[in-house]
This record gives structure tokens, C-alpha cells and sequence, in this order.
């Protein structure tokens, strides 16, 4: 049987945002405001829930200043468990 492609999104290394938060002494509002997104957008990214755009991830490379997109940023297999049990 042929498995399907397990479906890939980038997530947000949350580590290093909060490693980088705590460095600058910044509130996770305040680097929502800096992204000019909510704080809820924010705390999602954060917590792994939602994936950022292509223009957010440059954005987001701009104002992170010096982490590079391997140090934000890393691959995550989406989907069901379920999906991969045949």
C-alpha cells in the first residue's frame, strides 16, 4: 500500500522567542505590536496553534534581528494521528 505525504507546515521555534523576549526584556504584546499583530495572533504562533504567512516569517526575521529562520523557525508535521495508522 502507498503511503499519502504527511502534510509539512512551518511553526514558530518558541524557544527562541521566549529566549529573545527575556534577553530584550520585552513582553510578548510588545513584540506583537512591533509584528503590528494582535496578541492573540501572537500567543498562537507562540504556542504552536497557528502557522505564520510567508510575509509574516519576513517580517518576523526583520525584527528578530540577529536569529536566523533555522533558529525561529522549524518544520512540523500536521494532520491526524490517525491518518497514518494503515
Amino acid at each position: 500500500m502507498k503511503r499519502a505525504k504527511r502534510p509539512v507546515s512551518l511553526r514558530v521555534n518558541s524557544l527562541a522567542i521566549w529566549e529573545y523576549l527575556m534577553k530584550q526584556n520585552l513582553a510578548q504584546n510588545e513584540l506583537a505590536k512591533r509584528l503590528r499583530i494582535s496578541s492573540g495572533y501572537m500567543a498562537q504562533l507562540i504556542s504552536g496553534s497557528r502557522s505564520p504567512s510567508p510575509k509574516l516569517r519576513r517580517k518576523m526575521l526583520d525584527v528578530l534581528s540577529p536569529l536566523s529562520f533555522g533558529e525561529l523557525f522549524v518544520l512540523s508535521e500536521s494532520g491526524r494521528v490517525g491518518d497514518w495508522c494503515s
